[in-house]
């Protein structure tokens, strides 16, 4: 892998994996295909989590481009409960703070976070070229403190949708760059 290209996805009507995007998040999928194609960084595979907002949010640029659209689950939203959450905001600020707390039926920051770097490590491994992953905001803070520690829950709250950050290599160091104009 040369480059790595993290996009959140667009606008949604909701957190269930099939929850379509709004019409707002479907023009930012449009601006998002033009913004990518306009970017001068050449992408070679789109690999996204099978969640529809994700899929949907891409799949205006991967026709534009003409290049497939894989699904890997390990690109998924992380559940923090399978109990609703009042609180869920408070609880996630907490799990950036422990990385172990871990809710009934859910994942803990340090799990999540060991099941897409799997992904990473592979891709890492891989002659494949420039790679843009498609996922959904928590996880993609998560990813990101492998390149950069010291993003977190502020940060995370930071994020808009869609969202796109640059991860490239120079001179042996990761650099992270968020590269979407809002």
């Amino acid at each position: 892998m040369d480059k790595l290209i993290v996009v959140r996805h667009s606008e949604t009507e909701g957190q269930h994996e099939d929850s379509p995007l709004t019409k707002q998040g479907i023009r930012q999928a449009q601006t998002l295909a033009y913004f990518l194609d306009r970017a001068g960084h050449e992408v070679d595979r789109i690999i996204s989590s099978p969640f529809l907002r994700a899929v949907e949010t891409i799949k205006p640029y991967a026709r534009k481009k003409g290049l497939e659209l894989e699904t890997d689950e390990r690109l998924e939203e992380r559940v923090l409960s399978h109990e609703p959450l009042n609180d869920w905001e408070e609880v996630l600020h907490d799990t950036f703070q422990d990385p172990e707390l871990k809710l009934s039926g859910g994942e803990s920051s340090k799990e999540a976070k060991k099941r897409v770097l799997s992904l990473i490590e592979e891709l890492e491994q891989e002659d494949c070229g420039n790679v843009l992953l498609v996922t959904h905001g928590n996880l993609l803070a998560l990813l990101l403190q492998k390149y950069k520690r010291e993003i977190g829950f502020y940060e995370w709250k930071r994020l808009t949708r869609p969202d796109v950050f640059l991860v490239q290599k120079f001179g042996g160091e990761y650099t992270v760059e968020r590269i979407w104009e809002d």
